[in-house]
């Protein structure tokens, strides 16, 4: 492409080789005027450098080569880099003395730009945001995924309204990533068994700013075609096809950091997809430590994190037993030295139920030191959930946290907010601890706010009618139609977005209910409402294809279509842009099947507003002055009769509260009301619901305490974590033998005093816990009092037991106490590994 004489050109080349593939440039946008330059069309389309790099004729990169001021320009932007990588971050300043050196995270999909279309959605925001927010803040993390050929399907809108599946392949070549090659040049393949043979899976880097994600992929020349295929596309194929990429993604995943000597401390599973990650450390430790396959999991275990993002227990994957012997059977006899049935049980709610699929949910909370749901809403129903594994356990001990899911802020402030927070707040804002950020943000003045937001409205309706244009235009429509859409939208009207997955817990139709109400919303003349929609129903989703076809259908309409568009394939810089020109995001899931959400968060930093469900994240963060809220807070299932109520509620909260606020304007003419909300959003809930503050309570509450852990359990020859495998086998064999007996009660000087009589068999009294429990409620707390080992008898007790005593205030009726036993261990976690419990009635 250039000349190999010119050696000075020959170093600016690479330097700009450099700086494409670094992914550093989708949030830090310095760049973005050199590929501009480069090839100004090619960049507004895909704002992919690599492709601009590769596709840029060679007389335009001569002259530009040529030109010492671009020179200069490319060496600063490298040295602006290479400083930010090296530079000590919030992490190291904060932890100086950590022992963390490494977290692998794991996810089957990660959204870091349109350039890399290896994701389908929310999964993938939340992993590319943390990887993102993890560089920023100096935290040691590699992410590990799959490199798909096609990725997620792309979506075409037919003249019939219908949702049309589109695969393109991704060309390796055209993507902003590169072989991992091993120190004598090869490029790093790594051969995995399957039934049917082995087969090669190529491995993939890409720079993430400071971090790197590695990613594997099986279309290897040398691979049989049904081999070449498992990383086809992105939630595609069979429940084979699902399984081999997971094994993949596990296995392979957790060999490939072996084999780059960076086998981790702590491994956090975004879902359950890498699951199998779990075994193949334990079998790595197995190996290293000369331990039992119980023992090896006991340590590693400790270092693990497992990340449920589902809120139906249907949205697990799910395998027939049969298909995973077919594909573990010999890994589990050959290299975990297990029979199949004890992999099988670690899958399943109750392990010796043969029948019972195998959930890969299962086994990821079963090898993991920690759980966490993504909202503090969706902890509790992941509680509920996962309550099949903690039989007999109250719902509020199971043992899952939550973590609410942020978004990374710089990669989704448009160029007019980042401006704006750059005035009131610095170029560096985002790279420390958030929290100081409100004051500074609460100081903007109505002035600014209320140009920000015209200005950022403005641009918003000029990409849509393009993006329309270009739609159109690809669906075959008529000339007057392409010409029509530079009448589309104005940029002065209150604007809602809705986009979004379209599946029917979703309920992207909710506000289609009354739609001849709706038409008179859009069209009035004093206060009219335009709405810009997105999204796609999955392939084999066929209720939420038709719903996108209703939409369609409803926009087509002749007094509809100056208001209100449908913008057919949803991706990230379609999402870019809707977020952050909309005044308005309307969210309307059933509670509480949405685990958090994030579309609405990026809408925060851009001084968007949210219309939305008292679900997931938006039921911790919604109050009056902030937004909107539909649903009184409580969970209504399917019910008809409930969505026509929060139908009819959407439309009153629009005409009663959000249009007339919006054109109520003052002397100056600004929406003063409308501006005061805007400020507060911005200013409260961005830096609350950033990837910032996610990863920071990841770090502290997680990965800190879990490398910790497995530090411990693994020194010294694993000496712990062999006693603590011991203990839990000794518990799950002996569990059966233990006894209450007789219970007695006295009520005196108000106060219960109860003496159970216990029986422990063949376990040692120092591995449990006798506990006086009462359930929380009606204004009561729980009770969860230890109870003493006495040598006061129980009247008729027998030889040989012991008795244990509690007292406790008489403010609650005798009948609501009962005596328990729980597992009481100071090095393992309870109930997480040992679930056990024994109720005396």
């Amino acid at each position: 492409m250039i000349d190999a004489k010119d050696d000075r050109a020959a170093d600016v080349f690479a330097s700009l080789e450099r700086l494409a593939l670094d992914l550093r440039w989708s949030w830090n946008h310095a760049t973005d005027e050199v590929w501009r330059q480069l090839e100004p069309e090619l960049w507004a389309s895909t704002r992919n450098p690599w492709v601009v790099l590769q596709t840029v004729s060679r007389e335009r990169l001569t002259q530009l080569l040529a030109d010492s001021g671009f020179s200069r320009r490319i060496e600063e932007l490298l040295g602006a880099t290479r400083q930010a990588r090296e530079r000590q971050a919030w992490f190291q300043r904060t932890h100086p003395a950590a022992a963390l050196e490494r977290v692998a995270y794991f996810s089957m999909e990660f959204m870091l730009s349109e350039a890399l279309p290896i994701y389908a959605g929310g999964l993938g925001n939340v992993a590319g945001d943390q990887l993102k927010a993890a560089s920023d803040l100096g935290v040691p993390v590699v992410g590990v995924g799959l490199l798909y050929q096609q990725g997620y399907f792309r979506q075409l809108i037919g003249a019939d309204g219908a949702q049309q599946a589109l695969f393109p392949y991704n060309d390796p070549g055209q993507l902003p990533v590169s072989p991992l090659r091993t120190a004598d040049g090869q490029w790093l393949r790594l051969r995995l068994a399957f039934p049917g043979g082995a087969f090669w899976v190529r491995t993939w880097q890409v720079q993430v700013g400071r971090l790197h994600l590695y990613l594997l992929d099986s279309n290897d020349p040398a691979n049989y075609p049904t081999h070449r295929a498992i990383t086809s596309e992105l939630y595609g194929g069979g429940p084979e096809l699902r399984l081999q990429q997971e094994l993949a993604l596990g296995i392979g995943g957790w060999r490939l950091l072996e084999l780059l000597g960076q086998a981790p401390q702590v491994c956090h599973l975004n879902e359950g997809h890498a699951a199998f990650a779990i075994l193949e450390r334990a079998r790595s430790f197995m190996r290293s430590g000369g331990l039992a396959f119980e023992a090896a999991l006991a340590v590693t275990r400790a270092g693990n994190l497992f990340t449920t993002h589902t809120a139906v227990p249907a949205g697990f994957d799910r395998f027939d037993p049969r298909l995973i012997e077919q594909y573990l059977e010999s890994y589990a006899r050959d290299e975990l030295g297990v029979p199949m049935e004890k992999l099988l049980g670690l899958g399943r709610a109750d392990p010796r139920n043969a029948s019972e699929p195998f959930n890969m949910a299962y086994l990821a909370v079963r090898g993991s030191g920690a759980v966490n749901g993504v909202s503090r809403l969706h902890g509790e129903v992941s509680r509920r959930i996962f309550l099949p594994l903690f039989p007999r356990r109250p719902p509020a001990e199971v043992p899952v946290g939550s973590v609410t899911n942020g978004v990374h802020a710089p990669s989704w402030d448009s160029p007019q907010a980042d401006e704006l927070w750059t005035r009131a707040c610095g170029k560096e804002r985002w790279l420390e601890e958030l929290e100081a950020l409100q004051t500074a943000c609460a100081a903007i003045s109505d002035v600014a706010i209320w140009q920000f937001r015209s200005a950022v409205r403005a641009s918003l309706v000029e990409y849509v009618r393009e993006r329309l244009r270009w739609q159109l235009t690809a669906s075959g429509a008529g000339e007057e139609a392409i010409k029509g859409c530079r009448r589309l939208l104005q940029p002065h009207v209150l604007t809602l977005g809705f986009a979004r997955r379209f599946a029917t817990y979703k309920r992207p139709n909710l506000l289609l209910y009354d739609r001849e109400r709706l038409v008179r919303l859009l069209t009035d003349p004093q206060r009219p409402v335009q709405l810009i929609l997105a999204g796609k129903a999955h392939p084999a989703d066929l209720p939420g294809q038709e719903l996108v076809r209703e939409w369609v259908q409803f926009v087509r309409r002749s007094e509809v279509r100056p208001h209100a568009v449908f913008l057919s394939d949803y991706d990230m810089l379609l999402t870019e842009r809707l977020v952050g020109g909309v005044d308005v995001w309307v969210n309307t899931p059933r509670r509480p099947w949405e685990a958090c959400g994030t579309s609405g968060m990026k809408v925060l930093v851009n001084g968007g507003l949210n219309l939305s469900e008292l679900d997931g994240w938006w039921a911790e963060a919604y109050a009056p002055q902030l937004g909107w809220a539909l649903g009184d807070g409580n969970e209504h299932g399917e019910d008809p009769a409930w969505d026509a109520a929060e139908a009819a509620r959407l439309y009153d909260l629009l005409e009663q509260q959000v249009i007339p606020e919006f054109y109520e304007r003052d002397a100056d003419g600004i929406p003063s009301r409308w501006v005061a909300r805007v400020r507060a959003s911005m200013a409260q809930l961005t830096p609350r619901f950033s990837a910032n503050r996610s990863v920071r309570e990841y770090i502290e509450g997680y990965y800190l305490p879990a490398a910790a852990a497995f530090r411990r359990r693994s020194e010294n020859g694993a000496r712990r974590g062999v006693q603590i495998a011991a203990q839990l086998q000794t518990l799950e064999r002996h569990w059966g033998g233990l006894r209450f007996g007789l219970v007695d009660v006295e009520t005196r000087d108000g106060t219960h005093r109860f003496a159970a009589e216990v029986d422990f068999g063949s376990l040692d009294p120092a591995l449990l816990r006798v506990e006086l429990y009462a359930e929380g409620g009606a204004g009561q707390p729980m009770v969860r009092q230890p109870m003493i080992r006495s040598g006061i008898a129980v009247p008729g007790a027998r030889a040989g037991r012991a008795v244990y005593v509690a007292s406790v205030p008489a403010l609650r009726a005798v009948s609501d106490f009962t005596a328990r036993i729980v597992p009481a261990g100071e090095e393992f976690a309870v109930p997480l590994e040992a679930p056990q419990i024994l109720w005396q009635r």
